[in-house]
């Protein structure tokens, strides 16, 4: 248990650095052009997202995301014990991937974002967003399993653009970005409502799956 909880925690913690250190570096290298800023940070996760699934899919799955947890959990693939400390690790890892950003770049360590990210745009952005991550990774489990690796990159680099969120789609990484006040930062009081809507996604994109993948004859 200890190397799958180790593997989840590596796996989460870079992909918070990307995900922040990619935005900080965007940001002073765009030269205020906001769309390359973007475009430079969506890259750079969805890079990092095909590196650490494929590193650790053999070790604890490389859920790296407290609802892809939940749904292996409801799938009875993992136990409630399992889930509850994968996600307390990709919690705890995800800050600590925030914090290390914030010291490579030299920013103070510590910080609270005021990016608001509000409205029932965003709430919808993110409830599809997570829709659509638990649909490619159900799907892929099932038909292309060799592929998910880089069905899951190329999906978290396509919802970065046709959302209006920008697809966090995973509730560590929610939490962790609250305590950026860099581009990639969401302000703290936005976090439950895109958690409940990460949350709303991922349910509905498993009893629909479900459903689609049980009668696809």
């Amino acid at each position: 248990m200890y190397k799958k909880l180790l593997a989840e925690g590596l796996g989460t913690f870079f992909l918070l650095t990307t995900v922040i250190g990619s935005g900080i570096m965007a940001e002073q290298l765009s030269g205020g052009n906001d769309a390359l800023a973007l475009l430079a940070n969506t890259l750079a996760t969805g890079a990092i997202l095909v590196v650490i699934i494929l590193a650790f899919s053999d070790l604890s799955g490389a859920h790296f995301n407290p609802v892809v947890s939940l749904v292996m959990l409801i799938q009875n693939r993992i136990t409630i014990g399992e889930t509850a400390a994968y996600i307390s690790v990709q919690v705890l890892a995800g800050i600590a991937g925030c914090f290390a950003a914030h010291a490579m770049f030299e920013l103070e360590v510590i910080q609270i974002s005021t990016h608001h990210r509000y409205g029932w745009g965003q709430w919808l952005a993110e409830a599809i967003a997570t829709f659509g991550l638990i649909m490619t990774i159900l799907g892929c489990h099932r038909f292309r399993a060799d592929a998910l690796p880089f069905a899951v990159g190329l999906y978290i680099t396509a919802a970065y653009w046709f959302t209006a969120s920008t697809s966090f789609a995973n509730p560590a990484v929610t939490i962790a970005r609250s305590l950026t006040n860099t581009f990639s930062g969401i302000s703290p009081t936005d976090v439950p409502a895109f958690i409940i809507a990460q949350l709303l996604g991922a349910l509905s994109a498993h009893i629909i799956m479900n459903q689609l993948l049980t009668n696809k004859h």
